[in-house]
């Protein structure tokens, strides 16, 4: 029994050894047909091991191997492959009526990506919503193609043609601004000799434009700079302290102070006020500051600061 055994492992010995050695060859990107014909030759097995989805490696093809290139195997043994199966192929979604947010999430659940964004008025489509999409819904795609999307502006804002204050006082050009729907916006002074004082000259945007609701408009009134002795609208004031009183009555009046100065406007007193009582403000000292005063949300004064 001995005897036969050491025949028999030095037999299987001699026989293993003898096996030829064969070196795997690189069958990536190669054709499943030829990658067949390659092993066979070579005298290995071909296993397929899967198949998986690939944006770069054609249907068809080997996307994977193991051994590896260049590895030394014994004649027959096996080689696992993993075929490509091509991009994949992806239905769009519709995105109509969601948010941007919305559809971007939407997209990257399905593998695609958000394309360029556009937008647009609609009456029917709420501000911020998509009105459509390209390419449309359930077209078929490639995993990681691009949505372009329209999105809704809302409703298209009504249209004015802009008024002509030339001619106007400060407080008349405010008062047809804010009756108008329309923001005031920078007051400028600067001297023209030929026109008349203390009247709007020169605005923006000028008369006849077309302009939409809250836009600003600028105007730049007829004098002479830090000249305190022309009086206009309620007087020109030095900087320091301004004061005023409500009228007696039952109700509280809400009372807004904005305070106008180098193009830039902030609101220095923005409360609800009683009867007979009396505010007072500091007025910064900045050349050529307005202060415009509000009583519940009609103006009722405008001053004008050295």
């Amino acid at each position: 029994m001995l005897f036969i055994g050491a025949i028999a492992y030095v037999t299987l010995t001699v026989i293993i050894k003898s096996k030829k050695i064969v070196v795997v060859p690189d069958l990536t990107e190669k054709g499943v047909v030829y990658s067949l014909e390659i092993l066979t030759d070579l005298g290995l097995n071909t296993k397929i091991k899967g198949f998986e989805h690939s944006d770069t490696i054609p249907i068809n093809t080997v996307i994977h191997q193991d051994p590896e290139p260049g590895t030394e195997v014994k004649f027959g043994c096996d080689v696992r492959l993993i075929i490509s199966k091509g991009t994949k192929i992806i239905t769009t979604p519709n995105l109509k009526g969601l948010s941007v947010q919305q559809a971007r999430i939407t997209l990257e659940e399905n593998s695609l990506l958000q394309g360029k964004i556009s937008k647009t008025y609609n009456n029917n489509i709420k501000k911020g919503k998509i009105i459509t999409q390209f390419t449309s819904p359930d077209t078929l795609v490639k995993q990681g193609s691009a949505v372009d999307l329209l999105v809704s502006m809302g409703t298209r804002p009504k249209s004015y043609k802009m008024l002509d204050l030339k001619g106007l006082s400060l407080e008349d050009a405010i008062l047809l601004i804010e009756r108008n729907n329309l923001l005031l916006g920078e007051i400028k002074y600067s001297p023209h000799k030929d026109k008349p004082e203390n009247v709007v000259v020169i605005q923006e945007p000028l008369s006849g434009w077309r302009v939409n609701k809250k836009t600003y408009v600028n105007i730049e009134i007829n004098r002479e700079t830090g000249n305190k002795n022309h009086q206009y609208l309620s007087g020109v004031k030095p900087a320091g302290l301004f004061r005023y009183r409500l009228k007696n009555g039952f109700l509280k009046r809400h009372i807004l102070a904005r305070f106008i100065s180098s193009g830039f406007s902030t609101d220095l007193f923005d409360d609800y006020v009683k009867p007979g009582e009396e505010i007072w403000l500091f007025i910064p000292g900045n050349n050529d500051s307005t202060l415009l005063l509000y009583e519940n949300d009609e103006l009722i004064k405008t001053q004008i600061f050295n």
